[in-house]
């Protein structure tokens, strides 16, 4: 089973011929069914038309490449007609709200999971307070163009689960207690040092050490007690945005592989900035440096759409 974001960005590889065939760029949905149905493809003729690679030729996917038979397997815009509908229809899922039967928001749907055999197993779900859930197929009624509906017996579900998050900020307070009750007990120990101080009386010229001892015990203890719980009530707030790793480390390798699709490729347009400075001319090749240019000049995208 992979996630949407492990298919999309990898090169498509024949393995008779032992080239590359072009780059995994969306996931074409069979709302219907609730699978897969293709993965469309971008190569360096993609100005002439869409290109699919229907999900049943896909031998595997791994880590690195999704892997097909032959160059044949890949579908042009004249050779899809059975796959028309559905990209007139453009499903994404990821990105719709999913909500219950009975009218509850659970949340935005953030990622989907897919089988073997280009079944969606499950979607994955994040709630307004960040936090991430899962339903599997079986319990989605419709996967809609902006709307993912989802059985009304999930609420039920989600309900039994909603306190435990409560729970977690309720623990907060109960940790600041503690920390109350030990100033209490350390308040006796200074009363000792008051008790020392007759002492030093006869002898007059130790008078002036009372005053250092009274204030030096005080101001000491009161900064320890009120730094404890200072720091105990961050660590909770840092529990929200747990998906934001894996989401930078997969742009991260979706622009890697990007970035070696491109490399060495000729240039078949001059590519300016917006303001007309050449960032590379037409016949040059792509280079790490051309590269870094353009990124910066956010003309990434005008790039990959101008090389051969």
């Amino acid at each position: 089973m992979k996630k949407s974001i492990e298919i999309i960005g990898l090169p498509v590889i024949s393995i008779t011929e032992g080239r590359e065939l072009g780059m995994s760029k969306t996931l074409l949905i069979d709302a219907k069914n609730g699978t897969i149905a293709a993965i469309t493809i971008e190569d360096e003729d993609w100005y002439r038309g869409v290109k699919l690679l229907p999900y049943s030729s896909v031998i595997a996917i791994g880590e690195d490449a999704v892997t097909v038979t032959n160059s044949e397997n890949i579908l042009t815009l004249e050779d899809a007609g059975d796959y028309e509908a559905m990209m007139d229809a453009n499903i994404k899922i990821i990105g719709t709200k999913a909500i219950t039967k009975s009218g509850t928001i659970q949340g935005k749907v953030v990622e989907i999971y897919v089988g073997d055999n280009g079944k969606i197993e499950k979607c994955e779900i994040e709630a307004r307070d960040g936090s991430l859930s899962e339903i599997t197929s079986d319990q989605i009624s419709i996967f809609g163009k902006q709307v993912t509906v989802i059985d009304s017996d999930l609420e039920k579900k989600t309900e039994l689960i909603a306190p435990k998050a409560p729970a977690a900020a309720v623990a907060a307070p109960k940790a600041e207690e503690k920390p109350a009750a030990e100033p209490k007990a350390e308040a006796p120990k200074a009363e000792p040092a008051k008790a020392e101080a007759p002492k030093a009386e006869p002898k007059q010229e130790a008078k002036p050490a009372e005053p250092k001892a009274v204030p030096a015990p005080a101001p000491k203890a009161e900064p320890k007690q009120e730094a404890k719980p200072a720091p105990k009530a961050e660590p909770a707030k840092a529990e929200a945005p747990k998906a934001d790793p894996s989401i930078q480390m997969a742009d991260k390798a979706t622009e890697e592989r990007h970035r070696r699709f491109l490399l060495g490729k000729t240039v078949t347009r001059k590519i300016t900035t917006d303001s007309g400075v050449v960032l590379v001319n037409e016949g040059d090749t792509v280079t790490e440096e051309v590269l870094q240019k353009v990124k910066i000049a956010n003309k990434f995208i005008d790039l990959s759409m101008n090389v051969q």
